[in-house]
C-alpha cells in the first residue's frame, strides 16, 4: 500500500513536471516567434540541402518529412515543401497543388507511424500564430490523447 501510494505520487509528479516543461518549451517558441522575420535562408533550407542532419521519415521531389527535434507528443514530425513558401498566408491559388501534397504526405507518414487513433496537424502562421521559422511547415503530432483547445 505504502509503496503503491509513493509510485502514484511519483507518477503524478512526473505528469505535472512534464506539463510544466511543455509549457516552458511552448513559451520559448512564442518568444522566438516574436523576433523571427521572414526572408533569407532558414534551418529548413539547410535540412533540405542536407547541410544539417535530420531524422528523415519521407522525401520526394516536392517535400520532406522529418522528426521534430523538440517533440511535443510521442510522435511529432514536420512536413515541409522543398520550394519554400514563407508562411501559409503568402500562399496563392497556384500553391494549391503543393499544399494538398503536404497534407497527403502528412497522412501517409502518420499512417506509417500507426496513428490510426488520430493525430493533429498544425500550421503556425505569423507572429501571433507563433511561427518561429519562416518556411511553411506542418506539425503532425500524435501517439497520445491530445487536449483541446490548443493554445
Amino acid at each position: 500500500q505504502w509503496y503503491q501510494r509513493r509510485v502514484q505520487e511519483f507518477q503524478t509528479f512526473q505528469h505535472y513536471f512534464k506539463q510544466i516543461n511543455l509549457r516552458a518549451m511552448a513559451s520559448d517558441e512564442v518568444s522566438k516567434a516574436q523576433t523571427a522575420l521572414p526572408g533569407g535562408d532558414t534551418i529548413f533550407g539547410k535540412i533540405i540541402r542536407k547541410e544539417i542532419p535530420a531524422a528523415i521519415l519521407y522525401e520526394d521531389d516536392k517535400c520532406l518529412a522529418f522528426k521534430d527535434v523538440a517533440p511535443q507528443a510521442p510522435v511529432h514530425f514536420l512536413v515541409i515543401p522543398k520550394n519554400p513558401i514563407a508562411m501559409l498566408s503568402d500562399s496563392t491559388a497556384a500553391d494549391a497543388g503543393i499544399l494538398g501534397h503536404l497534407l497527403s504526405t502528412a497522412a501517409r507518414v502518420a499512417g506509417e507511424h500507426e496513428l490510426g487513433e488520430g493525430y493533429r496537424v498544425v500550421i503556425n502562421n505569423g507572429k501571433h500564430g507563433a511561427q518561429s521559422v519562416y518556411h511553411l511547415h506542418l506539425h503532425v503530432m500524435g501517439g497520445r490523447q491530445l487536449s483541446w483547445p490548443p493554445g
